[in-house]
């Protein structure tokens, strides 16, 4: 059960979960596809003993609503959820943000826009600022063996989101057991492991968070590689960079410097799921992160 629930500026209720001393700083924990916040629950037991942590499902994962429109799965609706819990949990301080895959791509949105504001730091994993992520493969298509290279290495990478384009192929291969079985397969070759609480990974996921997850993409993406924006941002932002992702290249993660004024990047030996498989490593960098931009955090 939720320790509480946030409601939406467009009626949704968001399932939200607390760990750690409130009146100390707080980080806010935002999840990817097809995951729910239950992804964080390593990283938030060690990052609790320190810190005020939040995890919550984001809209359409997990025990939060999960509208049916596209439309309510866009960027700037994301945000606004983001905006809505962290008045929900911080309303008075800002907060620090850490984010993986999908929750990474949203919360870029928000580090580069009005609610930078309400943010301290940003420590990002295995999920890019679409924007930036459109005008670093445009920066690619030049006659040059290493551009080339890392375009196609990532091209190769991200060769399913146009599979999840395809309605209703992506939903018909979910709702059978070899697909829910995909995410665990995919896991289990990058680390060999199960999750890092000893569950197995294929029991974090779940048929409704496959489902509604795919709209993510197909309300976002299509916009932003085609038509894509130039968005900086002041706030402080470290990316841990996995050196085994399925999904997203070291460079893809780390080549925005142009984007971002103050910037510490670090790989991680590790594949796609750091969160689950590598929590110690994950809130070790976080807080350092938290204390090198704003020194004396954990004390207040």
């Amino acid at each position: 059960m939720p320790d509480k629930r946030v409601a939406t500026d467009d009626g949704l209720s968001l399932a939200v979960h607390e760990d750690g001393d409130p009146a100390r700083p707080t980080v806010v924990c935002v999840h990817g596809y097809p995951d729910n916040s239950s992804i964080w629950k390593g990283v938030a037991e060690r990052l609790s003993e320190r810190f005020h942590v939040v995890r919550y499902d984001v809209r359409g994962a997990g025990e939060s609503d999960k509208p049916r429109s596209l439309r309510a799965y866009r960027l700037d609706r994301l945000v606004s959820d983001l905006e809505a819990v962290i008045e929900a949990v911080s309303p008075h301080h800002p907060v620090h943000l850490l984010a993986h895959d999908w929750g990474s791509i949203q919360s870029w949105h928000a580090v580069t826009g009005e609610l930078s504001t309400r943010l301290s730091s940003f420590t990002s994993i295995s999920g890019p600022c679409l924007d930036h992520a459109a005008h670093w493969m445009r920066s690619r298509l030049r006659p040059r063996p290493r551009a080339l290279r890392e375009l196609v290495s990532q091209l190769l990478r991200s060769g399913y989101i146009g599979f999840f384009h395809l309605a209703p192929l992506p939903e018909l291969l979910w709702r059978t057991e070899f697909g829910r079985r995909i995410p665990e397969r995919l896991e289990w070759l990058e680390h060999r492991e199960a999750a890092a609480d000893g569950t197995p990974a294929r029991a974090r996921r779940n048929l409704p968070d496959l489902l509604h997850g795919l709209k993510l993409y197909r309300a976002n993406m299509r916009g932003r590689f085609t038509a894509p924006q130039r968005r900086w941002t002041d706030v402080p932002v470290q990316v841990l960079a996995p050196t085994s992702d399925a999904f997203v290249s070291v460079a893809l993660q780390t080549d925005i410097a142009p984007w971002v004024r103050r910037l510490w990047v670090h790989e991680i030996a590790g594949g796609h799921w750091l969160p689950r498989n590598r929590p110690a490593t994950v809130a070790d960098h976080t807080a350092r992160h938290i204390e090198r931009v704003d020194p004396g955090a954990e004390a207040r």
